[in-house]
């Protein structure tokens, strides 16, 4: 693979040797201590009755010459009652379990307590009135609000509690017309990627006939009197959920009409795993679409809404880098890339002569990564990021640097949101003990105050946050951040949850999190670890954690619970770790790999069947990160990692898988066949158990009651199994 000279300096930089580490006398130290360690009252270590799951020996396929076994296929039919008793079967063990932990409800309520404040989001002003998302404490959804001025008083505009009454219905996209006189929305039921969108009057609150079914991975996006949207056509019954999403086509449908009359403006009959994204520049101008193949590497396709002709140009017909418009400035497009430039760069393409040799820089590459870029006052603001935290770069519209943006610390900042024409903006600011905190910025003088702040009920002072580095397998050199009490003693005896993703060029930077603080509080350690196949620095970083070098995450995974067992942080006995979707299968392949390293894993909605999930939904999608079992190369290293296939008879943590009936991104029948395998397969007596939530997704829109439910179920789970007890103010670690 060419790595660009910048990077590979960088990963240099970032490169150590190993530390001569025994791994053979790691592991059989590891096992002894957490055996040692390990609680035996007869309350954690009860045995446990699964359900009897049906094998079906006869199903097999034949990869390459490879015969692989497939015995629970008929768990991939989510509709079938046979499933649906199974689903309720595993449901009624995990319950009685969770049932016994008695302090379960303590965890339960102080979450309450924890998420009960105010929480405001950032202003942005769409025609003549400010809107504002706010969440009294414990709603299910957030309202959308209005006022005239900041400050002044504001009215509901759209509440998405009224959707549904159990708050499973969710505001999944919303967008105005440029004027401000129209707001089009999409709703999801039950956390389904699937969304049906709507109308509304903005002068009288009125909604109007207009209704459009289908739609998925799209954007609502304005021009005139109506918008852009993309869809699929419309699944067959009962497969709405599980079957494949293939040929995705953008149309404009025009205010008054049926969806039946809406335009068609492009699909490819040709290529039905490639979907189409459609957006509009803020003057409505151009329509930029984004037609992709994978989560990574786009074509750029424009249309020039003010010629009569409307012809699409293909500026980029090819998927192998990243274009993203941020706006554009006439007849120019600022577009963020990282072609020729793996930490990546704005340029500028001029719609009148679009060729490469013709693109220039607005904004270099530089060492750090590149992540948005967004302009408000006649100011560019360069969301950078800095060894895992956020640094914003201010420059002027021809690209020169006027200065940094001071943060309020080291922490995560999504961006400066506001208009070209705007003279102020605003922006949220977080990290591990710093609750989402709201800024308004004067774009003039370049300072800001705050907006909102909220009142948690939280001690960020009693906490601290530190990064420190690891070494992985290979010599790389791995940050992590890690946060806890002040004064915690480091004696390998603190419950430490350990959290990683590692993929899709995603970054984990800091970021404040209710479900966090009861571990903090009761003495825990919280650690989220940046580990390759995540966009931390750049392309090298993710593609480094992609495909046939997808084990390097799994080892750098692995490494950091080592790190914090040889520091004393935890120990295996006292280790949980915890990961989502593509996370899940971090967390899958990691306790099919080290079973003996931790204690507790919780893989929730996870990718767990390497050889079929490009079978359902979008899952073709993700085959630039991992490659598909179709190819004999890839299909060696899928077999080798994929957490399905890599279970044997083992002791292994105790386990509590999560997902929901109505994820259509990582279908269930990921986690149904991987549960259904480790309870055959284990050998120990900790629980192995499935929580499968009703009328919720993959966590899109998720209701508050739903996320604090699930929450006081991990952290009870994790607590309970390493023995420990939990109150709300943790001991004086001093007398611990």
């Amino acid at each position: 693979m060419k790595i660009n000279s910048k990077i590979l300096l960088t990963l240099l930089l970032f490169a150590l040797l190993s530390s001569g580490f025994n791994t053979n006398t790691a592991h059989a130290q590891i096992k002894a201590t957490k055996m040692k360690q390990r609680p035996q009252s007869m309350e954690t270590q009860i045995k446990i009755s699964y359900p009897q799951t049906r094998q079906d020996n006869s199903v097999s396929d034949n990869y390459h010459g490879t015969t692989v076994n497939d015995p629970y296929r008929w768990l991939e039919d989510d509709t079938s009652e046979e499933t649906m008793n199974w689903v309720v079967a595993q449901n009624e063990v995990t319950n009685s379990y969770l049932a016994i932990i008695p302090f379960k409800q303590k965890i339960k309520e102080r979450l309450t307590a924890l998420w009960d404040y105010e929480k405001v989001g950032a202003p942005f002003k769409e025609g003549d009135w400010y809107y504002f998302f706010k969440n009294d404490g414990l709603q299910n959804q957030s309202v959308l609000y209005r006022t005239r001025r900041i400050g002044g008083s504001a009215e509901v505009f759209f509440d998405p509690n009224k959707l549904s009454s159990d708050g499973t219905s969710s505001l999944g996209g919303y967008s105005f017309s440029e004027d401000g006189t129209y707001f089009a929305y999409a709703v999801s039921e039950g956390g389904s990627d699937w969304r049906t969108a709507y109308v509304m009057n903005v002068n009288n609150s009125e909604r109007l006939d207009d209704t459009i079914e289908w739609i998925k991975f799209s954007s609502l996006s304005w021009q005139g009197k109506g918008f852009f949207y993309s869809r699929y056509p419309s699944p067959y019954r009962d497969e709405e959920l599980s079957g494949q999403n293939q040929y995705h086509k953008v149309y404009y449908h025009r205010l008054g009409t049926e969806q039946s009359e809406d335009k068609l403006i492009i699909e490819d009959k040709a290529n039905p795993s490639r979907n189409f994204y459609a957006t509009t520049t803020e003057d409505e101008r151009y329509l930029i679409i984004s037609p992709v193949e994978s989560t990574s590497g786009n074509a750029l396709y424009v249309m020039d809404l003010m010629t009569k002709d409307r012809k699409i140009r293909k500026v980029v017909d090819n998927f192998e880098h990243d274009f993203s418009v941020i706006d554009n400035d006439g007849e120019s497009l600022l577009v963020l890339t990282n072609k020729n430039a793996p930490n990546k760069r704005l340029i500028r393409i001029r719609m009148s002569n679009y060729a490469e040799a013709f693109w220039e820089d607005v904004i270099p590459e530089t060492m750090e990564n590149l992540q948005s870029v967004s302009i408000v006052g006649g100011k560019m603001f360069a969301n950078y990021i800095r060894n895992a935290s956020t640094r914003i770069a201010i420059f002027n519209l021809k690209g020169t640097y006027l200065s940094d943006l001071q943060l309020p610390g080291i922490g995560n900042c999504g961006g400066i949101r506001g208009k070209k024409l705007d003279r102020e903006g605003f922006f949220s600011f977080t990290s591990f003990t710093y609750p989402t905190t709201v800024f308004r910025l004067n774009a003039d003088k370049l300072t800001y105050d705050v907006y909102q702040k909220p009142s948690v009920d939280f001690q960020p002072d009693d906490f601290v946050t530190k990064q420190e580095w690891f070494v992985s397998k290979d010599g790389t050199k791995i940050p992590m951040f890690i946060t806890h009490k002040k004064g915690l003693r480091m004696d390998g005896s603190n419950p430490t949850l350990l959290y990683g993703y590692g993929g899709f060029n995603i970054s984990l930077l800091p970021s404040f999190s209710l479900t966090r603080i009861p571990l903090l509080e009761n003495g825990g350690i919280y650690v989220v670890a940046n580990i390759r196949g995540g966009g931390e620095f750049g392309t090298a970083w993710h593609k480094s954690g992609t495909l046939d070098q997808k084990q390097n995450v799994f080892d750098d995974f692995q490494m950091a619970a080592e790190y914090l067992i040889e520091k004393k942080y935890t120990s295996s006995a006292k280790l949980a770790i915890e990961g989502g979707s593509n996370g899940g299968l971090l967390v899958g392949a990691c306790i099919t790999q080290r079973p003996d390293l931790y204690a507790v894993a919780f893989p929730s909605v996870g990718v767990l069947d390497m050889l079929r999930y490009h079978k359902f939904t979008i899952g073709w999608a993700w085959a630039g990160d991992y490659g598909k079992s179709d190819d004999p190369e890839a299909f060696e290293y899928l077999y080798k990692y994929s957490p399905l296939h890599n279970i044997k008879k083992a002791d292994y943590p105790a386990t509590l898988v999560t997902t929901a009936d109505h994820d259509d991104r990582v279908v269930p029948a990921h986690s149904f066949k991987f549960i259904a395998e480790l309870q055959k397969k284990h050998t120990g007596l900790d629980p192995v158990l499935i929580r499968i939530d009703k009328s919720a997704g993959h966590g899109a829109g998720k209701p508050t009651s739903k996320v604090i439910d699930e929450a006081a179920d991990k952290l009870s789970f994790m607590l309970h199994i390493m023995g420990e007890q939990y109150t709300k103010v943790m001991e004086d670690p001093d007398t611990k």
